[in-house]
């Protein structure tokens, strides 16, 4: 399982109160480590605080996450440091490793973080299936439609964007099989390690792995003609621009943006002009563990 191989990267002493506690990782959602302070699960939705031999609160020291940090940069982390000073580092099988410290910033911009004293690890999980709940709202003729999956963080996107890639690639019920390219800006999608794809995203889907979301989809239109294209997290001018040439090209477009309702996502600029446009077909919105909340239509309708 994925989840286990991101478990056997904690520091000793805190794996085995995990595998103590938790006892299916298919349902832990994220770790966190805050030096000098408890030990935090979120599992199932719900936070646990583990105790430890003595039945007390697990403290988290420096130097487990000093040692977590090691292990999840192969002890380099002067290699990481395009990611780190977004905020984190992705591992095999698309675990996100939130960091937090002080900032190193030069000319105005971020450079890298050092003195690391907070880490959340989000777990990325495979739920082959969870795909199927939605597809009767975004397919038409046997073809996707262009749709964005919309939630605040944590709440099941990027899951429910993989398994929707996999069924378009593979072919399901609602969609006949398609060519399906992935612009993995952060490599949560795939999950690639050294460019081999963890998770399983179909037999007819290409990975640009590690590439800006705005560049790649450009770059995949142009090498391998996909006729799907999808992105995780839109959110700047430049992806939104992409986005609308790629529709343009005739690829359908599935994409995941930040918001908890469709009058939040309207009034962020980037999105406002798209909506107005009718440039997407449907608007998924999420709530806790992937749950529909809602589903619109291009002009704002609830269906």
């Amino acid at each position: 399982m994925q989840e286990n191989r991101m478990i056997n990267l904690l520091p000793g002493s805190i794996r085995t109160l995990v595998e103590r506690e938790i006892p299916d990782a298919g349902n832990l959602q994220e770790i966190r480590l805050r030096a000098g302070k408890p030990l935090i699960l979120l599992y199932r939705g719900e936070e646990l605080v583990p105790g430890n031999k003595m039945g007390k609160e697990y403290i988290v020291t420096k130097e487990e996450i000093d040692e977590l940090l090691a292990y999840v940069s192969s002890y380099s982390l002067y290699a990481f440091e395009e990611e780190m000073k977004q905020g984190f580092i992705t591992v095999g099988g698309g675990h996100r490793v939130g960091i937090a410290g002080q900032a190193i910033v030069e000319n105005g911009k971020v450079k890298n973080l050092r003195y690391i004293t907070s880490v959340n690890v989000r777990m990325s999980h495979e739920i082959p299936g969870c795909g199927d709940k939605v597809f009767p709202y975004v397919t038409k003729c046997h073809r996707p439609l262009h749709t964005l999956l919309v939630s605040p963080p944590g709440c099941g996107k990027t899951t429910l964007l993989r398994d929707m890639i996999r069924q378009i690639s593979d072919g399901n019920p609602f969609t006949r099989a398609m060519t399906v390219g992935v612009v993995d800006e952060r490599s949560e999608i795939a999950g690639c390690y050294h460019g081999i794809p963890q998770n399983d995203l179909g037999i007819r889907t290409d990975v640009l792995d590690a590439c800006p979301k705005a560049e790649g989809m450009l770059m995949m239109i142009r090498s391998m003609r996909p006729q799907v294209l999808a992105v995780d997290e839109i959110g700047e001018a430049e992806d939104v621009q992409a986005v609308s040439y790629a529709m343009h090209c005739g690829c359908r477009m599935l994409a995941t943006a930040h918001a908890e309702s469709m009058e939040e996502l309207s009034v962020k600029p980037v999105f406002s002009r798209m909506i107005a446009e009718k440039r997407f077909e449907r608007y998924v919105f999420l709530k806790n563990r992937g749950e529909i909340a809602a589903v619109f239509d291009g002009d704002g309708k609830v269906m």
